[in-house]
């Protein structure tokens, strides 16, 4: 995993927006963030920092501050990879539902009739 931080020229609201959206369609993303205050806009993930920053410069001066692997607890962080894997599976997978109908003949009691 790596964790990318840049210093991106953004004018407004607009320009954050349009800066974390473009960002946000590379592969491989895990977190984004970005300090409104100073204009840092913190990546993390598996991807390529190259293809992040050169996108960033077509549009805005972009300077980078920093490239590096992530800080994480080994133990802690994969199980929690793990159940997120495994609820991102169970979500886009669901388990199918079987419905049970009755024939009439076999309800004699059957008060909508």
């Amino acid at each position: 995993m790596k964790k990318l931080v840049v210093k991106v020229d953004l004018r407004d609201d607009r320009d954050r927006s349009k800066a974390m959206r473009v960002v946000s369609g590379f592969g491989g993303i895990e977190s984004l963030s970005m300090d409104p205050k100073d204009n840092k806009l913190t990546v993390s993930g598996d991807f390529d920092p190259v293809e992040v920053v050169n996108k960033l410069r077509k549009t805005w001066h972009t300077d980078l501050v920093s490239v590096g692997a992530t800080k994480e607890d080994d133990g802690k962080k994969e199980e929690g990879k793990k159940n997120e894997d495994l609820k991102a599976f169970q979500a886009y997978y669901p388990l199918p539902v079987t419905y049970y109908c009755l024939p009439p003949e076999e309800t004699p009691n059957c008060v909508i009739c």
